[in-house]
């Protein structure tokens, strides 16, 4: 859809100038003056902007973002099948503490690859970052710390740093998109230096130069707000739906140290998901009662 997006800000801008001005004369104005003009303009704008986004971020940070490409073909980090998986196995976990203890998860936690009970949640289990993430919580746990205020406040910190990371993907494009149409104002200015420099021509000559020079203009402005800025979104919307994942097994967490019972406490996970990816209650139920004890 997201590239249908893309393709569609092309087909109505020429649409829209083929309205405005003719067939003939849009394609007389495409051939004789933006296109010729557009070359020199794009190493300006979008040379100029990728190099200050290169001075802007870190190696790390700047392969990072490029990996954030992978919104635009799948916009959301988990899909239904995913969260059900998840909440599944929180099922699994809290059902296990509740009935044997939490040393009786150590064994789980310390080589969670291996485990049994993470592997019959295939999607989770080779999640690294969230395996980890709810591993290290359960051996804190397991140690003897089960003040659910004192782990949720511990929770809310690291998935701030969590949210941090997975948002710079988002943010460093939107400054991107923030400084391209007036990187496309530089190109067009030294356009009009350049026009200025041959005053003497002809009036039809300097019509032409000067609207050489304004295409600098136009493509800053076309390039930031019909495709970095979307772009930008589209990872920002990304990184909030990686983050959202972490909030769901942070709530099952702290209302199951808090007292509610394996189910009631999935179900907190469950409330807590946009309905786009939330199972019904009925389904999960389904589902929770189908997987079998865990030892």
């Amino acid at each position: 859809m997201k590239f249908i997006g893309l393709l569609l800000v092309i087909v109505c801008t020429v649409g829209g100038l083929m309205v405005a001005a003719g067939v003939e004369k849009t394609m007389h104005l495409m051939t004789g003056l933006i296109l010729p003009a557009m070359p020199g303009e794009v190493i300006i704008i979008l040379g100029c902007a990728i190099a200050a986004f290169l001075v802007a971020n870190s190696s790390d940070a700047v392969k990072f973002t490029l990996s954030y490409f992978k919104a635009l073909a799948k916009p959301n980090a988990y899909s239904k099948a995913d969260y059900i998986d998840m909440l599944s196995m929180l099922y699994s976990v809290f059902k296990l503490a509740r009935t044997k203890g939490w040393l009786a998860l150590e064994t789980h936690i310390e080589n969670p690859e291996d485990s049994d009970l993470f592997g019959n949640f295939p999607s989770f289990q080779h999640n690294h970052h969230a395996l980890v993430f709810l591993c290290d919580y359960l051996r804190i746990i397991s140690l003897g710390n089960e003040n659910p205020h004192e782990i949720e406040a511990l929770m809310d910190e690291e998935i701030e740093t969590i949210e941090h990371h997975h948002g710079h993907p988002g943010h460093a494009m939107q400054a991107m998109a923030d400084g391209i149409p007036a990187l496309g104002i530089v190109a067009a200015v030294l356009g009009i230096i350049k026009t200025m420099s041959s005053i003497s021509e002809p009036p039809e000559i300097l019509g032409k130069m000067i609207g050489g020079a304004l295409v600098g203009t136009f493509l800053g402005v076309w390039v930031a707000y019909g495709f970095v800025g979307p772009i930008a979104s589209a990872m920002s919307h990304r990184g909030t739906t990686e983050v959202m994942y972490y909030k769901s097994m942070r709530v099952g967490i702290i209302a199951f140290l808090s007292g509610a019972a394996p189910q009631v406490a999935v179900e907190f996970s469950r409330k807590f998901l946009p309905h786009d990816i939330q199972p019904s209650f009925q389904e999960l139920e389904e589902i929770l009662n189908e997987i079998p004890a865990p030892t």
